[in-house]
């Protein structure tokens, strides 16, 4: 009988992070709607709606009348352009095609970013709350993450005195405006002053951006409106609705741009090629009444959950200014968000995102509820949620 060697196969220690717990949601209500056909998904970080039907048409073009093999590694130069001319009307802010490079989705720009920028060692400052994968794929690149503890006191975004307080300046800063998981918005004021700061002490200000679109009457603005010494992150994901299409961007200074064009092409050869013509569609003009009105869907169902989340119990939440999150204190209610999570989805069939994703303090008391859904669909989660034993403070 044949040796089985798979055990002896090595495992590097950089692939010891911890793992993305919503997909262990996401799996876990798979099952569910397999056996009860009846999960509300208030879990998923992504629109429940298509492509906009202008990059839909694009990509039915493309496939009858382009080959569709590799691209330039930096991305096909009309979509080069139409993100010039995106950020350019969006932020008033002047960027050329030569400012871009795109990746399959802004994740493959982390990793493209996190390599031509920082080496083993390199202390990289992020905000805690925050989105995981900058956390896990940092350490998984030997960087040593620093985590600002930021509040409500804050609206849970960094600020000058926290890089002030800490022993020497990092090598990078990231900043996410709006924000995963709280959805808020950074302050044009403060990101400024943050932008300034990164720029003289030679901290690489790394800008996600990719939640710009979607905000609530708080203005959001771009890190290059201040120095272009740092990175901005964009995406067709999240207002463009193209999540599965996987086309993210960086606008990167001229001293990166080769790096990463170098990377990109070794990494990942070229972005999706029909993606890159569909996305190129979705940033023109003719997508926006399309995708404004995914916003005002989102609009009403933060309206929604701003007056329903009190009704049952969950009254302190971060302000969610923008994205399609609120991040809720359960702390009432449980110390173990990931079990409560799971009982909750077996309960009434209701996901949530447990908040041990983002917080490596408190999220154990923290959920992370995404209203990106119907606003029907919202509303009845929220019925299910008000009926259940599990939204009954413990006496304990």
């Amino acid at each position: 009988m044949p040796s089985d060697r798979s055990s002896r196969a090595r495992v590097s220690a950089r692939s010891a992070v911890e793992p993305f717990h919503v997909m262990e949601v996401l799996k876990a209500a798979a099952a569910r709607q397999r056996s009860h056909g009846d999960v509300l998904m208030l879990c998923a970080g992504q629109p429940s709606t298509p492509a906009p039907a202008v990059a839909r048409e694009a990509a039915i073009r493309a496939l009858d009348c382009d080959v569709l093999g590799y691209t330039e590694s930096s991305g096909i130069l009309p979509l080069r352009e139409a993100i010039a001319r995106h950020h350019r009307d969006a932020a008033g802010i002047e960027v050329s095609p030569e400012d871009v490079v795109v990746f399959p989705g802004s994740s493959g720009a982390f990793t493209a970013l996190f390599l031509a920028a920082f080496d083993v060692g390199d202390q990289v400052a992020m905000t805690r709350p925050g989105y995981p994968a900058y956390r896990n794929s940092l350490a998984a690149l030997g960087c040593e993450v620093v985590e600002l503890d930021c509040g409500p006191d804050t609206r849970f975004q960094p600020t000058v005195e926290m890089l002030e307080a800490l022993p020497a300046p990092p090598a990078g800063l990231i900043v996410a405006s709006p924000a995963n998981p709280t959805g808020t918005v950074v302050d044009p004021d403060v990101l400024r002053e943050l932008a300034a700061w990164c720029e003289e002490h030679g901290t690489l200000l790394v800008s996600d951006e990719i939640y710009h679109g979607l905000s609530y009457g708080r203005p959001t603005a771009s890190a290059w409106a201040t120095s272009r010494a740092g990175v901005v992150v964009g995406s067709v994901s999240k207002y463009f609705s193209m999540t599965g299409w996987r086309v993210g961007w960086l606008l990167a200074p001229p001293a990166l741009q080769r790096p990463l064009e170098v990377l990109t092409g070794n990494l990942n050869i070229c972005p999706p090629a029909i993606g890159q013509h569909a996305a190129a569609a979705a940033l023109g003009e003719a997508a926006r009444a399309e995708l404004d009105g995914h916003r005002e869907r989102y609009a009403a169902n933060r309206d929604l959950l701003l007056r329903r989340l009190p009704e049952i119990g969950l009254r302190d939440y971060a302000p969610p200014d923008g994205a399609f999150y609120a991040w809720c204190d359960i702390g009432h209610l449980t110390q173990d968000s990931v079990t409560w999570c799971r009982d909750l989805l077996d309960d009434c069939g209701v996901a949530l995102t447990p908040g041990v994703d983002f917080d490596t303090v408190a999220g154990h008391r923290k959920v992370r509820l995404s209203f990106a859904g119907s606003t029907a669909e919202v509303d009845e989660a929220l019925d299910r949620m008000a009926a259940s034993p599990l939204l009954r403070p413990t006496t304990s």
